[in-house]
């Protein structure tokens, strides 16, 4: 069974759609419904990939070395739905609401044609095996962060250098993005570390 590790790290929507989500926000203010200044608004479209951008995507095949894809987006889903082609499974920490999720939007809007149909169907963990949620047994309720989980398994955290999930775009803007890939790539690894665990394929 051929297996694919996979974590990406986001950006905000570009300065393109400045317009547009203007718009939104003045309409969600007026209703009453957004809270939040346009900075901010702007800032959380980062996890939302109707607006927001992939920095890269960082995988694992099998036991092979973690990689990155990174530059051009629309190249970027070219070449991961090139190599998931063949896969099947896919390992991530919240892929169903998050990382998987992300990927098929940006592929629809790019007109990138995905190389699987895959079933987002909850309670089953193939050809999708969530992390996180497989460790809540699908509860709602307290789900873990995968630092928490690292912590816990006694592994050392991706966490708690100059790179996180929060400051990604603030280190694109910095030209960091060699530090955002080897950020990512960590995540990777501590996904399949965990994931090893939680099967018992290693003790």
């Amino acid at each position: 069974m051929s297996k694919l590790y996979f974590d990406i790290e986001t950006l905000p929507a570009g300065s393109e759609m400045r317009d547009i989500l203007k718009q939104f926000h003045e309409s969600r203010s007026e209703d009453g419904k957004e809270k939040k200044s346009f900075e901010e608004y702007l800032e959380s479209t980062n996890f939302d990939g109707t607006f927001g951008r992939l920095a890269c995507i960082g995988y694992a095949v099998d036991d092979g070395k973690p990689e990155v894809l990174y530059g051009d987006e629309k190249e970027m889903l070219q070449r991961f739905w090139e190599i998931a082609k063949d896969i099947n499974l896919f390992i991530g920490f919240n892929l169903m609401d998050f990382d998987f999720k992300f990927v098929y939007q940006r592929s629809m809007l790019l007109g990138v044609k995905p190389s699987r149909d895959l079933s987002f169907r909850r309670y089953c963990n193939t050809p999708i095996y969530d992390v996180m949620y497989e460790w809540n047994k699908w509860g709602m309720q307290n789900k873990p962060s995968l630092d928490k989980l690292a912590k816990a398994f006694g592994f050392p955290s991706s966490k708690g250098g100059d790179i996180e999930g929060k400051n990604v775009a603030k280190a694109f803007e910095e030209g960091r993005i060699s530090e955002i890939c080897e950020y990512c790539k960590k995540d990777v690894e501590l996904t399949r570390k965990i994931y090893k665990r939680m099967i018992f394929e290693v003790n």
